[in-house]
């Protein structure tokens, strides 16, 4: 069977992986120079950036994302190591302390914070705990069969119960339960601002999801030895460039080719099924199946038709919300930052605001850095990725897609130089010691992803987004990647590829 697969990101790379492992004919066209999309390291003078994943779950030993590098044959190839973030607030910073002092020390250390809030956090952590334990039991369920797994449905129904009543709540519903300072709020809630998603419009009960703790300290006990849903967070040694060619590695060993600097103008669909390929240059290349990733509307509108799509999927489309931007400042510097930022990675909290953020956000007015971003040392887990004694340094700020002031093309330098005056407020001197600086806008990510408006991330997660399904009503086409998956992300476009290419070998 011959495959063609449009994109070469971890989701048009896995599924490609899989499909040409079991001796199918796979082609990838990439429109961009080079493969790997957002997962892909970037070199200037020496230095080495990611210029999408950070901290990444799922890829510890018997996680979903390292039963799939096993599954594929080139786990040794990707080695990662367990560490974990800081979190910094106007009010104080957390960090983990020296010695372990069990998995409940940062609720201990905010009661010292927040004395009135005592009896809050307790029952906020009681909720945790609970739903911790309703996705363990979710994850034990995915792979039981017969009795056990009935036994196990039984369980989860049972430890869902406490928590039915708060099914419809959303995340800001959540928070004013349970804390009246916003700063706790903002606190646990935080990071849905990376996903451009306001308080109101995340699910309530997803909260303990996001905010993990075993994401704050790396002693505390995860999946799979605890059988926890508490899963370890990990960073890719020498960059995520390692991953990409380990799994497209499986796809030229296995007689498949990746096409870059190769763009899709159409897919061809004959009397409802999908059987290739127009490219840019006119080319007709003829296949059984078509896998496409990347925009949803630029995949159903531009490469498929509207006139070839049901309206039920139309609007489906047209309803759903994508994230905004990032701007990403990467600089080489010539000093140790550790002494102001003891981990390779720290999310700075400016604001309280959420709500208000993610409405700027939307129509285009920028922050500037003043509401939060995130500062990432990769050459202190791989120091390969800096030249001897040098270090290189992600700054990076969700920013709207498109600006209401001015573009991105001519506002880049006076933007960069913003978020960097911001970061220097916790690690001065960046300007003074930038040996050299690479700037990334959503104007860069539009060109890496081929899409109209750049969504970092996908498809947020907004309480009823539904993105569109794998397995689209045009026969023989499967949509994947980040937009076909509620947050995207590195695991999820990946375990959602796994699943897509298991179903097409399984007959579907």
């Amino acid at each position: 069977m011959k495959v063609i697969i449009i994109g070469s990101g971890m989701a048009g790379l896995t599924a490609g992986a899989y499909l040409a492992k079991a001796g199918h004919s796979v082609m990838i066209f990439e429109q961009f120079p080079t493969p790997g999309g957002v997962t892909a390291t970037v070199w200037q003078d020496g230095f080495g950036w990611d210029i999408g994943p950070l901290l990444l779950e799922g890829f510890a030993p018997g996680d979903k994302g390292r039963v799939i590098l096993e599954e594929l044959g080139v786990s040794d190839r990707v080695p990662a190591v367990h560490e974990d973030r800081g979190l910094s607030m106007p009010e104080f910073a957390m960090w983990h302390p020296e010695e372990y002092e069990g998995p409940y020390w940062r609720r201990e250390r905010l009661k010292k914070l927040f004395p009135k809030e005592s009896d809050a956090l307790d029952r906020y952590y009681r909720f945790y705990d609970r739903m911790i334990r309703l996705m363990s039991l979710g994850r034990q369920v995915e792979t039981a069969r017969g009795p056990a797994a009935l036994w196990l449905k039984l369980r989860m129904l049972l430890a869902f119960q406490p928590v039915k009543s708060m099914v419809n709540w959303s995340g800001g519903q959540l928070m004013d339960h349970y804390f009246t300072s916003p700063v706790l709020k903002t606190f646990f809630l935080g990071i849905v601002a990376d996903f451009v998603t306001a308080p109101s419009e995340f699910p309530g009960l997803g909260v303990p999801s996001i905010h993990l703790e075993t994401a704050f300290d790396k002693h505390i006990p995860t999946y799979p030895g605890t059988r926890s849903a508490q899963t370890a967070y990990t960073y890719i040694l020498g960059g995520c460039q390692s991953l990409v060619e380990a799994v497209m590695s499986v796809v030229t060993g296995n007689g498949g080719k990746v096409l870059t600097g190769t763009a899709v103008r159409r897919i061809v669909i004959e009397e409802g099924l999908a059987t290739g390929v127009e490219l840019a240059d006119g080319r007709i290349e003829r296949a059984d199946l078509v896998l496409a990733s990347g925009g949803m509307k630029e995949m159903f509108f531009d490469l498929v038709g509207s006139d070839k799509l049901p309206d039920v999927l139309i609007k489906q489309i047209e309803a759903n919300r994508l994230m905004e931007s990032v701007l990403m400042v990467q600089l080489g510097i010539d000093f140790d930052p550790t002494p102001y930022q003891p981990a390779a990675l720290c999310y700075y909290y400016k604001t309280d605001d959420l709500e208000g953020a993610v409405r700027r956000l939307r129509t285009g007015d920028y922050h500037e850095g003043k509401e939060g971003f995130l500062i990432y040392v990769p050459s202190l887990h791989s120091p390969s990725l800096a030249p001897a004694g040098k270090y290189a340094v992600t700054i990076y700020t969700v920013a709207p897609d498109t600006l209401n002031t001015g573009n991105w093309s001519s506002r880049k330098e006076e933007l960069a130089n913003k978020l960097v005056a911001e970061a220097e407020a916790h690690i001065p001197g960046l300007r003074a010691h930038t040996l050299t600086r690479l700037i990334l806008t959503p104007e860069d990510y539009r060109k890496r992803t081929h899409q109209k408006h750049h969504s970092f991330g996908g498809v947020p997660p907004v309480m009823g987004n539904k993105p569109p399904a794998h397995k689209t009503p045009i026969k023989n086409l499967w949509f994947i990647g980040a937009q076909s998956e509620s947050t995207g992300g590195v695991l999820n476009v990946m375990t959602g590829a796994q699943k897509v290419a298991k179903r097409i070998l399984k007959g579907e």
